[in-house]
């Protein structure tokens, strides 16, 4: 996986962090087959959804997409994370959905 252009901002003052961002994040985590892509994509949205995490929000949700999440599915597991993470998380999650599935972008790298 390409480095995001935060990572690369980072690069230069943390370059431990980018390394272990590629090689054990994306290298190893996001590769394991316990779980799809998908799956992992699903589980990291509502997680940073969850956590108020909006930084990483868009290009989660942008991965999201390219990982075969369609732009209802995500908006339906954001829709029932409301009830457990609250409403402001969940209207911001999915403010950054609306944005990101009008840019019709992939994920920045």
């Amino acid at each position: 996986m390409a480095k995001t252009s935060v990572l690369q901002n980072l690069a230069s003052i943390a370059p431990k962090l980018v390394e272990l961002t590629d090689e054990v994040l994306f290298g190893d985590i996001w590769e394991r087959t316990e779980l799809s892509p998908r799956d992992r994509s699903l589980v990291t949205v509502t997680a940073l959804a969850a956590l108020y995490r909006t930084e990483q929000l868009d290009f989660h949700l942008k991965f999201a997409l390219d990982n075969g999440l369609s732009k209802e599915e995500l908006a339906e597991a954001l829709t029932h994370l409301a009830f457990y993470a609250g409403w402001p998380t969940t209207v911001t999650a999915l403010t950054q959905l609306k944005s990101v599935t009008e840019e019709g972008d992939g994920p920045s790298t």
